[in-house]
């Protein structure tokens, strides 16, 4: 399929620049791909659409603040960004400084340093810094930045934007950016979701940068995806399984928790062991899911791989047209902007 097929035209104004408040009143659309119904609501009103025979599965993945501010030590600004942690002291990044090359030595606050390993296919780097585990990540916690997407130009402090970026049952740090469907929901939503009797379950996929790259191949099929980190636990294995079998409709709350669930269960292997593993799934249209019955997720950028993913479910023609009914209705879009509910 070409590229063009997936781009769509969005005013500036329309990327959200910060997100609702109270999260929950965010707008959601909802279309129902049975009776091809279009509802415009808030997302306060998601209850309203569960039963006892569904399951919402979430990403616990929790942001990093992966943005670090520091100097080469030869003088002179160093911006590193943390994408994936390959070793207990090696971490592959971006460099935001001249002339990166290797044997480079950067100095950070709280007495980080790091030194420039080699450099990866691509643009990013790898390096290796003083401190490891814990340590590292209090140092992380106190001196690194929110990674905001591109297209967002805060101007909140480093402590709003680290409780604003983040899901309130995040969990296990490793990403370098939000599962943002998850950012609509509050304390309070969640216990309405839990009394009208859903199931809740937790997965894990540590979001990578890569997941804001458009897909730059004039045929989709010869894009090569990112790869990213996943994690599902045995019992939850267990419990997910026992839902599907019962015929309780498996909701993804995000494409993360999607792609989680797709690769967990690729190829009807309904098998009950622990998943430790990366997934470069990469999901458009054609592609037949195994587990996923419904999404809830954000409004995503042209020609991305989660907008191709979000064709797939259900449809390239009605995703566009859905988009364009969006637009009209002035919805905020990307990571900050109102979600979509495809039931």
């Amino acid at each position: 399929m070409n590229l063009k097929l997936f781009d769509y035209k969005l005013p500036s104004e329309l990327i959200a620049q910060k997100p609702a408040t109270p999260r929950d009143s965010a707008r959601l659309l909802i279309y129902d791909r049975k009776t091809k119904k279009i509802e415009h609501k808030h997302f306060y009103d998601l209850p309203k659409y569960l039963t006892k025979n569904d399951v919402l599965v979430f990403n616990d993945s929790k942001v990093m603040p992966a943005r670090l501010m520091g100097n080469k030590e030869s003088g002179g600004r160093a911006e590193v960004l943390l994408l994936d942690q390959t070793e207990d002291h090696k971490w592959e990044v971006l460099l935001g400084l001249r002339n990166p090359q290797v044997g480079l030595k950067l100095l950070f606050k709280a007495g980080l340093k790091a030194q420039v390993i080699s450099r990866n296919e691509g643009k990013t780097w790898l390096v290796e810094f003083n401190f490891k585990g814990k340590k590292f990540n209090s140092i992380l916690l106190k001196i690194g930045q929110m990674p905001l997407p591109p297209y967002i130009h805060s101007k909140s402090t480093e402590s709003v934007l680290q409780k604003q970026y983040q899901t309130i049952y995040a969990k296990k740090l490793g990403s370098a950016a939000a599962p943002t469907a998850g950012l609509h929901f509050t304390k309070k939503l969640l216990t309405q979701i839990k009394r009208v009797g859903c199931q809740i379950e937790f997965v894990t996929l540590h979001v990578g940068l890569g997941t804001f790259d458009p897909v730059n191949t004039e045929k989709i099929e010869d894009y090569q995806i990112h790869s990213e980190y996943i994690e599902v636990n045995k019992q939850t294995i267990n419990q997910l399984i026992k839902a599907k079998k019962a015929g309780k409709r498996i909701i993804a709350v995000g494409t993360t928790s999607l792609r989680t669930l797709e690769t967990a269960f690729s190829n009807n292997q309904l098998s009950n062991e622990a998943i430790k593993q990366n997934t470069s799934i990469f999901i458009y249209p054609g592609y037949k899911f195994k587990f996923v019955d419904a999404l809830i997720s954000n409004f995503h950028l042209p020609k991305s791989s989660l907008l191709m993913l979000v064709s797939a479910l259900i449809g390239r023609k009605t995703t566009l047209e859905l988009y364009q009914k969006a637009i009209k209705q002035k919805y905020k879009f990307f990571s900050f902007g109102d979600a979509c509910f495809f039931k």
